[in-house]
């Protein structure tokens, strides 16, 4: 029989390929990237094992499991498995602990398919652990350093092109404002943190030692950065960002406005720009209380009447006007008064090309 795997830092660098055979509702809420739902119980089989091992212990448990997953249920689960395996010959198995459920999954291929296929040892909890433990050891023994900047100055742009650069936003899925929801929607929390971890764990086998990242709140959409991270941000040293109004005012136009709405077309055909127009209605609602009744009804007429262009002949020059309304009236004073509240950890502040320089040249300094 396949021996347990252990080697948790191999399974991710190499992004190994992994069946996860707990149940729907427990991979719903976290998992790791790449991996594949192929459970031995769906969720109603699981409720009715668990009931029964509370009642009656694990044996009558055991029992009724194999009788809920037996003849064409039993074989076509077994097919499923057979043929990952057979696909992903250097793939591994796992289930909650590493325990039974794994176990029988590895069984059941060996008799019923002849397949000698490894599972994890310890299963999900015990990769779990060791990529939160990543990640406060990225803590305790790497450099930071915080990009800031106004609203649409481009600061993903220029994390993407440093080696040593985290894409928080990009991990969560969401542009991190009240603007920030995309069309696809982000991942559960513990993937969110998973997909950090597993970024952090590959830069460090590549030698980086230093990390470059967003300067965030705590919560980007629905996703939370790991506490002692966003407590830590509180203190890294800043880099800010600086780029003209009318600049800022073009991308992001671009980024919400003309890559948003080929997004929503994208995944929603049709109804695309309906629910985009929705999409950045509600975003304005979302600050009206911030921004006071009077402005908002300015920048509500201001969108409406640009997305009706929009839809009428697919112009965006009109979005303009809203998107520098909120960046005069709201965004830019919120960042001025940020500004100044760090302004003591702002060690450069630069247009992209002096900071992108600037940044790899102190990724490159010894710690």
């Amino acid at each position: 029989m396949s021996s347990d795997f252990t080697d948790y830092r191999d399974i991710f660098l190499n992004d190994r390929p992994m069946m996860d055979t707990r149940a729907p509702v427990e991979f719903i809420k976290g998992s790791f990237p790449g991996v594949i739902n192929l459970p031995l119980m769906n969720d109603s089989e699981r409720q009715r094992v668990g009931t029964c091992y509370k009642q009656q212990g694990q044996q009558a448990a055991i029992t009724l499991g194999h009788q809920l997953v037996s003849g064409e249920i039993q074989a076509a689960r077994i097919q499923a498995w057979a043929d990952f395996a057979r696909a992903h010959p250097e793939g591994l198995l796992y289930c909650f602990r590493g325990g039974l459920r794994s176990q029988i999954v590895q069984q059941w291929l060996k008799s019923e398919a002849g397949i000698d296929y490894p599972r994890v040892g310890g299963g999900y909890k015990a990769m779990r652990s060791f990529l939160l433990e990543t990640i406060d050891q990225a803590m305790a023994q790497c450099d930071f350093v915080l990009l800031g900047g106004m609203t649409g100055t481009g600061k993903t742009e220029v994390l993407t092109q440093l080696r040593n650069g985290l894409d928080l936003e990009g991990h969560a899925n969401h542009r991190g404002s009240s603007f920030g929801k995309r069309a696809t929607g982000q991942p559960s929390n513990i993937d969110f943190e998973n997909r950090l971890a597993v970024d952090v764990l590959k830069k460090r086998s590549r030698g980086i030692e230093q990390f470059v990242l967003e300067d965030e709140s705590r919560a980007i959409g629905s996703c939370a950065l790991p506490l002692a991270l966003y407590q830590g941000m509180q203190q890294f040293p800043m880099v800010w960002l600086e780029d003209s109004r009318a600049g800022r005012v073009e991308r992001i136009l671009r980024d919400y406005v003309v890559d948003l709405s080929a997004e929503f077309n994208d995944v929603h055909g049709e109804e695309g720009f309906a629910l985009f127009s929705e999409r950045l209605l509600a975003s304005l609602n979302n600050v009206q209380k911030r921004l006071g009744g009077e402005r908002h009804r300015r920048m509500l007429i201001l969108m409406e009447d640009a997305l009706a262009e929009q839809a009428r002949s697919g112009a965006v020059d009109l979005h303009r006007g809203w998107i520098d309304g909120l960046l005069g009236e709201y965004y830019d004073p919120m960042y001025a008064f940020q500004r100044e509240k760090k302004g003591a950890r702002i060690e450069f502040a630069g247009e992209r090309g002096a900071v992108i320089e600037y940044l790899q040249a102190r990724g490159h300094r010894p710690g």
